[in-house]
């Protein structure tokens, strides 16, 4: 494929070859793979806007981030001047304007510590340390007065509130930072991962942040085609004129492509032409359907089926024939997202014993509980404790965790301890006098 133009409107970005193509995927293990040209070293130039907006993010908050810089997409090219009247602010952090913006935001305690505070954290999100291509840099100074005159345009409307020059040469600085297209993939998988970076295991950004930064490139990191790339290709993303590309599957990989020649609106024809097929083939687009998944509810059953190994009396073995089905025993396992919690759930709802009655959940097989499918787990549990009954969970105890403290169950170490436990509560509560 030849179609595309190599950008020239920064002098030294037009020396480069134009068929140089190159493509890595990061996992979430931290397992790169690689293919094509991907020894070469270029210039992040636009591809450093979402983790440079994502630094601005967490060091000052959101809701002061966007009196600053909008998050709509503006439907025009990356060099557009256009901000919203009555305020200034650029439409959002991914076209020139806004990242200009967006780089004045970092807290420093002048133009060189905020330059070094940015290449510190891209070098974070790559998992390596990073350096400036000065040449780069010295092209971009002596041929960016577009960009200068997007920085007075703001900085008379009041939504840039420090210096033009020293801003803007900070943005040339920040764009003119080398990575390999490994880097990128890398730093792509970090924002996948929710601020992780699966290479160093080391948290680069609060995983909030992750989300606002996914939630911008996906509509509108590709500029005036981000609509078209939504419907198509399906993952957030961010494009360069340098011919650098990533992309994100959250929770599965970050993806890079290097591929010099643009189109009209400044992606890489190739690289756009790639990941357009690979979501096509793999079925990678964020809406698509995955089918069906593992189920989480593996057994739903009572003592009478499952009772304790421990040893009773003729009464006692009795009286767990009689009022056995009053402990309902119910196992799961994998990750408890929204979906599998509201699987178990329905399993818990569907199979409540009778008051009083106890409830077994095993969950030695559940690999993990995230913090929202946690809380509501445990406002299920509450409610079935406040209506009468008593939980028993067999599970690793850091699995836990995320339910927080004064939890009304009993945790043990396996299921057989905990049904022995019922059965022992049930005995007792059958002998008890009535009041």
């Amino acid at each position: 494929m030849a179609d595309g133009e190599v950008a020239d409107y920064i002098p030294q970005l037009a020396s480069a070859d134009p068929r140089t193509f190159g493509m890595a995927l990061v996992s979430m293990s931290g397992n790169c793979y690689r293919a094509g040209d991907t020894d070469d070293l270029f210039s992040i130039q636009s591809v450093s806007k979402p983790f440079v907006y994502a630094l601005a993010l967490s060091e000052l908050g959101p809701a002061e981030v966007a009196r600053r810089v909008g998050a709509e997409p503006s439907g025009e090219a990356f060099n557009a001047i256009s901000l919203e009247p009555g305020t200034g602010r650029p439409a959002n952090p991914m076209v020139n304007a806004g990242a200009i913006v967006t780089t004045s935001l970092v807290p420093a305690a002048g133009p060189e510590d905020r330059f070094e505070r940015i290449r510190a954290c891209l070098s974070a999100f790559a998992g390596r340390s990073l350096d400036v291509d000065e040449e780069v840099y010295r092209s971009e100074a002596d041929t960016g007065d577009r960009n200068r005159a997007l920085a007075y345009l703001m900085r008379g409307a009041g939504s840039l509130a420090g210096d033009v020059d020293e801003t803007v040469r900070t943005y040339f600085r920040q764009c003119s930072i080398r990575v390999r297209v490994a880097d990128l993939a890398v730093m792509a998988a970090t924002l996948a991962n929710g601020g992780v970076n699966p290479v160093t295991g080391d948290r680069v950004i609060a995983e909030p942040v992750a989300v606002r930064a996914l939630s911008v490139m996906a509509t509108c990191g590709m500029y005036d085609t981000a609509g078209e790339w939504l419907l198509r290709v399906g993952l957030p993303a961010k494009s360069g004129v340098s011919g650098g590309l990533i992309a994100c599957s959250p929770a599965r990989f970050g993806i890079a492509v290097h591929s010099p020649p643009l189109d009209r609106a400044g992606n890489p024809v190739r690289g756009v032409v790639a990941l357009t097929e690979l979501s096509e083939r793999f079925g990678l687009h964020l809406m698509h359907q995955p089918g069906r998944h593992t189920a989480t509810v593996t057994d739903v059953t009572t003592a009478l089926d499952h009772p304790s190994y421990r040893a009773r009396t003729p009464a006692q073995r009795a009286e767990l024939d009689r009022e056995g089905h009053r402990i309902v025993v119910i196992r799961a396992q994998g990750t408890l997202e929204f979906t599998e919690t509201e699987h178990l759930l329905h399993a818990l709802r569907e199979s409540t014993p009778p008051v009083p009655g106890w409830i077994v959940l095993d969950l030695d097989r559940v690999t993990a509980i995230s913090v929202g499918p946690a809380a509501m787990l445990g406002a299920a549990l509450a409610d079935l404790a406040a209506a009468g009954h008593e939980v028993a969970i067999a599970a690793r105890e850091p699995l836990l965790d995320p339910i927080g403290d004064n939890v009304p169950w009993i945790p043990f170490r396996s299921r057989e301890e905990a049904i022995a436990w019922c059965e022992d509560r049930l005995m007792a509560t059958a002998t008890r006098p009535p009041e």
